[in-house]
C-alpha cells in the first residue's frame, strides 16, 4: 500500500513539475518583447499578390498591459497611432482628426491592412492568463500546446508554440480553428542582441487561407527597462500631431 501511494505521489509530482515548467516557458514567451518599459523602432512590410507597402513605426510598452504605437512613414500614414491601456484600445486617424475606440469584437480585425490583428500588435490577451498549457519534447525543441480557458474570448481553438531548447527562443507559432485546421503561422528569425536581451528580430505572419499574403515585422532597435513618461499612454498624446 505504501509503495502504491509513493508511486502515485511521484507520478502526481512529475505532472505538477511538467505543468510548472510549461507555465514558466509560456511566461517567458509572453514577456519576451516586453518589460517594465520598452521602446522600439520597427518596420512592417505587408505583402500581397497585387501590392506591397512598408510602414515605419515607433512603439512604447509599459508592463504587459499598456502599448502605444505611432506610424512614422510613409507620409500618407504618418501620425496614425494606436493606444492600448489595460483592455481598452483606440486608433487615431490624423487625416480626419478622429479618435476611434476599438470594440472587443474588432480586436481580431486586421491592423493597418496587415496580417497581424489588433490583438497581435497590442497584446490584449496574456497567454499565461488566458490559456492552459502543456509541453511536449521534440528532441531539439519544446512544443507548448495552448488551450483557451472557458472564460477566454478568442477565435483560436488551439495555439502551438515551438521553442528552441538551446536558447529558449521561439521558432514558430501556429494557430488552429475549431475544426483543428491550421489557419496561420508566425515564424521567428534573425536572432539579434538588443542590449542585454537576445531576441528574434523578425516575425513573419502568414495566413494559410490567403495565397501570396504575408506580413513581416522587423525590430530595428529595441531598448528595455527604459524611462518612459506616463503621458505617453494618454488619449491626449494619441492625438498629438508631429
Amino acid at each position: 500500500m505504501f509503495k502504491l501511494s509513493l508511486a502515485l505521489f511521484l507520478c502526481f509530482s512529475s505532472y505538477v513539475c511538467a505543468d510548472q515548467e510549461a507555465h514558466e516557458l509560456l511566461k517567458k514567451m509572453d514577456e519576451l518583447y516586453r518589460s517594465d518599459n520598452s521602446t522600439s523602432m520597427m518596420t512592417m512590410q505587408i505583402v500581397t499578390p497585387n501590392w506591397q507597402r512598408t510602414l515605419q513605426m515607433k512603439s512604447w510598452t509599459r508592463g504587459m498591459d499598456d502599448t502605444f504605437i505611432r506610424v512614422l512613414s510613409p507620409a500618407k500614414d504618418r501620425g496614425v497611432a494606436t493606444l492600448k491601456i489595460d483592455r481598452d484600445m483606440w486608433n487615431y486617424l490624423p487625416k480626419i482628426n478622429k479618435v476611434i475606440k476599438v470594440p472587443p469584437s474588432m480586436m481580431m480585425g486586421s491592423w493597418m491592412g496587415s496580417d497581424f490583428s489588433n490583438d497581435d500588435l497590442v497584446r490584449e490577451v496574456s497567454l499565461v492568463k488566458e490559456y492552459t498549457v502543456k509541453k511536449t519534447d521534440e528532441d531539439k525543441s519544446w512544443r507548448l500546446i495552448l488551450t483557451p480557458k472557458k472564460e477566454t474570448v478568442t477565435v483560436w481553438a488551439r495555439i502551438e508554440i515551438v521553442i528552441e531548447k538551446k536558447r529558449l527562443l521561439p521558432i514558430e507559432q501556429i494557430y488552429f480553428n475549431e475544426k483543428g485546421e491550421q489557419v496561420r503561422t508566425m515564424t521567428f528569425s534573425d536572432i539579434k542582441k538588443f542590449g542585454d536581451r537576445t531576441l528574434p528580430a523578425t516575425m513573419t505572419m502568414q495566413p494559410l487561407n490567403k495565397t501570396g499574403h504575408k506580413t513581416i515585422i522587423t525590430y530595428e532597435t529595441a531598448q528595455f527597462n527604459t524611462v518612459i513618461k506616463d503621458n505617453i499612454f494618454t488619449l491626449r498624446h494619441l492625438q498629438k500631431r508631429f
